[in-house]
């Protein structure tokens, strides 16, 4: 499809050894399908928590109380905003009809810190039917745990003439992990349709006079746990997403004059010029020579979005002329076939 043409980016590096090597690199922006495809029909779709803040205990002995009832509530508040990311993201993909956070389910809530069980058949089967959904997001746990370090150093106070002294002093660092699991549910479907766990971390710190004095400076943990959490929902969403990746590509550059020159010109971006002088090679008397212009054209053709052409031109190196490079690079092509396959029909299937 000439609308689905992709945006090539070439980038020109130098072989490892100049002047030795018989081949070139490249390297291109090509889009990828989506690591998830829905199918047909799936226009409403659910989220649903499954995590259930428990109780841990963690840290020093001093601290970890208020550590540990704060953390409950963290939980919720942080899997409530990994939930609100992902359907910002479903959303603002603009392919489905609703997107709904579902919430009071304790029937489905499980606590813990690793991916539960997944959900029966049967019960998707209910939740689809109650709410009128096609598919099913599950937030199947939630997790934040927190390392603590203390150390003894002195800090600046005033003193009851306001003037600053020094005085002792308790350092706090705490080290803060987030992991969350996701589960992607179809009605029918024999299991989940996609399983994926994400984690992120950060550290901070504070001061005071005693270790819960020093906990209470800590600024921005809360903001910062619940804004990562957002992010990693958002991140997930974009599992139904086709994606750009760079790939790298070796093409010839020796065999008779054409090549050489037609290197200069791949070098000034002239990839047309280049192709006209590797093309008229495709005749020549020697099947290496006749197979290294073969394998260039297939690069040419993948270059401008042709992989039916590109394919034909590879699949003649290898099997007429010998060229061993070409039937590594005919199974890429062809696995990118598939891919542009799968690609069109996602776009097709989301209305893009």
């Amino acid at each position: 499809m000439k609308s689905l043409r992709l945006l090539v980016l070439i980038v020109l590096t130098g072989s490892l050894l100049p002047g030795c090597s018989a081949t070139n690199r490249l390297s291109m922006t090509v889009t990828e399908p989506a690591p998830v495809a829905l199918p047909d029909g799936v226009q409403r779709v659910g989220l649903i928590n499954r995590s259930t803040p428990s109780e841990k205990r963690e840290g020093l002995a001093r601290i970890d109380a208020v550590l540990s009832a704060e953390g409950m509530r963290l939980d919720s508040l942080g899997a409530a905003s990994a939930l609100k990311g992902l359907a910002d993201r479903l959303r603002l993909s603009g392919r489905f009809e609703a997107v709904v956070v579902l919430e009071d389910l304790p029937e489905v809530a499980r606590g813990g810190t690793r991916m539960p069980g997944p959900l029966t058949p049967e019960e998707i089967q209910t939740l689809c039917v109650t709410h009128g959904l096609d598919a099913v997001f599950s937030l199947a746990f939630y997790d934040t745990d927190t390392q603590v370090g203390l150390s003894l150093g002195m800090m600046e106070v005033p003193n009851e003439l306001g003037l600053p002294i020094q005085v002792p002093a308790h350092r706090i660092r705490l080290n803060t992990q987030l992991r969350n699991g996701w589960r992607l549910y179809i009605p029918g479907a024999p299991a989940a349709d996609d399983v994926m766990v994400y984690s992120d971390g950060f550290q901070v710190g504070g001061e005071g006079i005693n270790p819960v004095k020093a906990l209470e400076s800590v600024g921005l943990r809360n903001e910062q746990v619940i804004a990562r959490s957002r992010q990693l929902g958002y991140q997930h969403g974009g599992r139904l997403e086709p994606s750009r990746v760079r790939v790298g590509r070796d093409y010839f550059v020796r065999g008779t004059d054409a090549f050489a020159r037609g290197k200069r010109l791949a070098q000034t971006g002239d990839w047309d010029g280049a192709a006209q002088l590797w093309e008229g090679e495709t005749a020549h008397p020697k099947d290496k020579i006749a197979g290294r212009a073969h394998y260039n054209m297939a690069i040419i053709n993948e270059i401008h979005g042709d992989l039916d052409r590109a394919i034909d031109w590879a699949r003649e190196a290898y099997a007429t002329y010998g060229t061993r490079e070409a039937l590594h690079y005919l199974r890429v092509l062809e696995r990118r076939q598939a891919q542009q396959a799968q690609l069109e029909q996602d776009l097709t299937q989301a209305g893009w």
